[in-house]
């Protein structure tokens, strides 16, 4: 395109680049900075990109882009304070910090919530004040997503966002584990099960409740009755007592997290009904929390601080110039007294 004399020609940018070649930003970035790891086709088609748009990244954008600070963020899209009271999030964090013990890279933990932590997180990710990115907790088209995309810094997720398959990411088999506890259920006997769902903008609450109907698809099962929750004992009470006060007469239910689970508990033995003589009820998690409650949990076993030790290591692994390949973390069955 001509340009008007003495008019500045917009440059270029990376992301332009990389849409050119039909590569990511990370893989783009590695060719300008001539790092390892990356193919011969990937790299001739980012110079060649480079070539056709004009593409010079300046002296101060290079010194950036090679330089490392040694830390990578932890990014939570939330900032709600009964998150960081929640079990699941100490055990990732735990597990992040052992695997980076193990490196000279240090942890900042970044929350998301806000549009004022959003620009904050912005300005991290656009002065290179990290080295590269964990993602966990996203809700529906995170906007969180958006911006690591738009620098292309390495990222790895802790569970996979709703929209879209990211190239690396750690997650557990959500599906499959609540398909194997609604199958225990329904090898009891249980018949009439209804189930209590984590948020609906979650890949993580809709992989769990289509493991729920999986199984009762397969046994030629109908689900008695469907309450959506959000994760909280609190939210886990709230959704037994709807269930109660609109279809009580269910023997058994598949609650998609721990904490939901204890609430749930709580309602049905303040309601009179006998766990697990009158309902059955599994959990998913396994967490601390499924040994105290009245009666204790069957739950479904998922590794979360293994969860958090494969993002960091998998983060690692990209720094160092390796494409690690995603990675789905199993899951087991853990039977109690509840069912």
């Amino acid at each position: 395109m001509a340009t008007v004399a003495g008019e500045s020609r917009r440059q270029p940018t990376l992301a332009e680049v990389a849409a050119q070649a039909g590569v990511s930003m990370t893989a783009a970035s590695r060719v300008i900075n001539n790092a390892p790891h990356v193919s011969r086709a990937k790299r001739d088609a980012v110079e060649k990109a480079i070539r056709e748009l004009g593409y010079a990244p300046s002296r101060s954008a290079r010194a950036l882009a090679t330089r490392r600070s040694g830390v990578v963020a932890l990014a939570v899209s939330g900032d709600d304070p009964a998150l960081f009271a929640d079990p699941f999030f100490a055990h990732v964090i735990v597990g992040i910090s052992a695997a980076l013990e193990e490196t000279d890279l240090h942890l900042l933990l970044c929350l998301g919530a806000s549009g004022r932590a959003q620009a904050r997180f912005k300005g991290l990710l656009g002065t290179r004040a990290v080295d590269g990115v964990m993602l966990i907790a996203l809700r529906g088209d995170d906007p969180l997503v958006h911006l690591v995309e738009r620098f292309g810094l390495p990222t790895v997720y802790g569970g996979r966002p709703l929209h879209g398959e990211p190239a690396w990411y750690v997650d557990a088999d959500n599906r499959g584990g609540a398909r194997k506890a609604t199958e225990h259920l329904i090898g009891l006997g249980r018949t009439r099960i209804a189930a209590i769902t984590g948020l609906a903008d979650t890949e993580v609450g809709q992989a769990r409740h289509s493991g729920f109907r999986d199984a009762m698809a397969i046994a030629g099962l109908t689900p008695h009755a469907v309450q959506a929750g959000n994760f909280t004992v609190a939210g886990g009470a709230e959704a037994m007592t709807a269930l109660l006060d609109a279809r009580a007469d269910f023997d058994a239910v598949l609650v998609a997290n721990d904490n939901m689970a204890a609430g749930a508990l709580r309602v049905l033995r303040e309601r009179g009904r006998r766990v697990p003589g009158d309902v059955a009820v599994v959990g998913f998690d396994d967490l601390e929390i499924a040994t105290r409650t009245d009666p204790p949990l069957t739950t479904v076993h998922q590794p979360v601080r293994a969860l958090g030790t494969e993002m960091a290591r998998m983060l690692t692994a990209l720094l160092s110039g390796a494409e690690p390949s995603p990675l789905i973390l199993p899951t087991r069955l853990v039977v109690r007294e509840s069912a």
